[in-house]
Parts: structure tokens; C-alpha cells; sequence
């Protein structure tokens, strides 16, 4: 497994500094939109860029609000091949996206009209040897935020892979989302390495589990889920992908950039130390 981290819970930060940074503290992978680096250093500077850090692009957001109108839909849609080409060259292989746990539209309608337009965008990153990520969102609160109740769980988003039926189409696995709908190692232990598309791992406070917001989360170690277990179970069934941190706090953290760097590399040491291999 490749130890990365991404930009959330990390302040205010730019691309390059999420590099070179990155490098710094032992992680080898960032999961970040690299618009911002293309833009100055080109294709082939931000490859170098990568390339003299040892680090590699993770996984990116994908740059479609595929849940809105459709309208606005048709419009970005165009945006998935000019994103998955440039993504491509920097050898990224992974581009990942939420699925919220409840919605204001008839369940059936809305489900139909995501299995088709998470097809549609599988179908063009395919095209670029790039994988579609979808990750399920638990949190009791987004479960009742909106009208109805869609997904929110592995075996939902599993259903619903199966329905966009395209190879390259699966699961990002957050630890944070397994932790608060009771999916656990052994739950992972039955899943197959290639069902896997990317990892993030977090942690939760120790609160009543319909307390736990999905916008409070805590570095790796400092709370209660079990991610030794988390990982160790990763590896137990082959995963050698990324395994990214990812912080969403009600406010910009205000500890000095150097502690949340620190932060990040304590927690990651402390979990992965126990695998015989990374």
C-alpha cells in the first residue's frame, strides 16, 4: 500500500507545497486537482515536479456535478475527457466521487438517472485507463438531511456498481463512512482487492454513533475506530493501492502547518507498524 494524504485537514496549502511536503514526511502519493500546478509548470513540469519528489497523483475529484440538472450535467460532462487526459499523462489512475445517503428526488428516478450518468463518465475515464471511485457517505445526519433515503452503505454502492456495469468502475473505501455504518474488517476481509478503487482513512471522536458528523472527523490514531485493523484487513485481501488522508473539520485548522504535518505522519506510523509489508 502507497500512504498518501490529500489537502483536507491540512490548512491552507498550495499544490506544490502538498508535494514537496509530502516527500518531506514519508507519504508517497497526494490526491489533489492538479489544474493549478498545470497551469504553472505545464504537463511536463508537474510530472517532473512529481517525478523529483517520488510521489505520485493518487486520485482526483471528478469535474461534474453529475447529481445536479441536466443541463448543467451536459455542460461538464466535457470537462471528464480534458481532466482525465491530463490526469493520464501525470499517471494517475484514480478518480473518485461521493454518493450523499438521502436526496429530495423519488429514489427510483434519481437511482435510474445516476446508474446512467455515472456510466456515461465511467465510459469516457475507461478511455484514459482511469477508474471511477464511488464512495458511499454514513453519517446518521446526512441520512435524514434530505427527503428520501438512497445510499449509504458497501452493499448499496456494490448494487449500484453492478447496475453501471462497467469494468472499471468501484469502491473508495473510507474508513470514517465504514466506522459509522458498522462495517468492519471482517466485513472488508470478504471484499476482493479489485473492487477497490481507493482508501481514505480518518478518525472519529468517541461520541454516540448518531452524533458523529461527517465535518468532525480527527487525524489517524487519535480517536476510536480500530484502522490498524482497517489496514491490516487491506492488505489481507491483496489491496497495493493508496491509502489517502482525508480531514474534514467544521473550521480550517488553526495548529501551525508543521504540527498538522507531524500529526499526519504520527498517525500513519502508528497505524501502518503493525503490516508486515507497505
Amino acid at each position: 500500500m502507497i500512504k498518501g494524504i490529500s489537502q483536507a485537514g491540512l490548512g491552507h496549502i498550495s499544490p506544490e507545497e502538498l508535494v514537496r511536503s509530502a516527500a518531506a514526511y514519508g507519504f508517497g502519493a497526494v490526491d489533489m486537482s492538479t489544474d493549478t500546478l498545470v497551469a504553472k509548470y505545464g504537463l511536463e513540469g508537474t510530472q517532473q515536479l512529481l517525478k523529483d519528489h517520488h510521489v505520485v497523483l493518487g486520485s482526483i475529484g471528478l469535474p461534474v456535478e453529475w447529481s445536479q440538472t441536466e443541463s448543467l450535467f451536459r455542460e461538464q460532462l466535457t470537462r471528464v475527457a480534458t481532466t482525465a487526459y491530463q490526469a493520464s499523462l501525470l499517471g494517475c489512475e484514480s478518480c473518485c466521487t461521493y454518493i450523499l445517503p438521502a436526496t429530495d428526488e423519488l429514489p427510483a428516478a434519481y437511482m435510474a438517472q445516476s446508474i446512467v450518468r455515472l456510466r456515461q463518465i465511467a465510459s469516457i475515464l475507461d478511455a484514459y485507463g482511469i477508474r471511477l471511485g464511488l464512495e458511499f457517505v454514513g453519517p446518521h445526519h446526512l441520512r435524514t438531511a434530505w427527503k428520501y433515503p438512497f445510499i449509504h452503505s458497501v452493499e448499496d454502492t456494490l448494487t449500484m456498481i453492478d447496475a453501471i456495469n462497467q469494468t472499471n468502475v468501484g469502491l473508495l473505501v473510507d474508513a470514517y463512512h465504514c466506522y459509522t455504518t458498522g462495517f468492519t474488517a471482517d466485513d472488508i476481509r470478504q471484499l476482493r482487492a479489485d473492487q477497490i478503487v481507493h482508501v481514505h482513512i480518518n478518525d472519529a471522536k468517541d461520541i454516540p454513533m448518531d452524533q458523529v458528523l461527517d465535518n468532525d472527523r480527527l487525524y489517524p490514531a487519535e480517536g476510536v475506530i480500530d484502522l490498524r485493523s482497517f489496514v491490516q484487513a487491506l492488505q489481507d485481501i491483496g489491496y497495493t493501492g493508496v491509502v489517502a488522508q482525508e480531514i474534514l473539520t467544521p473550521e480550517p485548522p488553526t495548529d501551525s502547518i508543521t504540527s498538522l504535518w507531524e500529526r499526519s505522519e504520527r498517525g500513519f506510523n502508528h497505524v501502518f507498524q503493525a503490516l508486515s509489508t507497505i
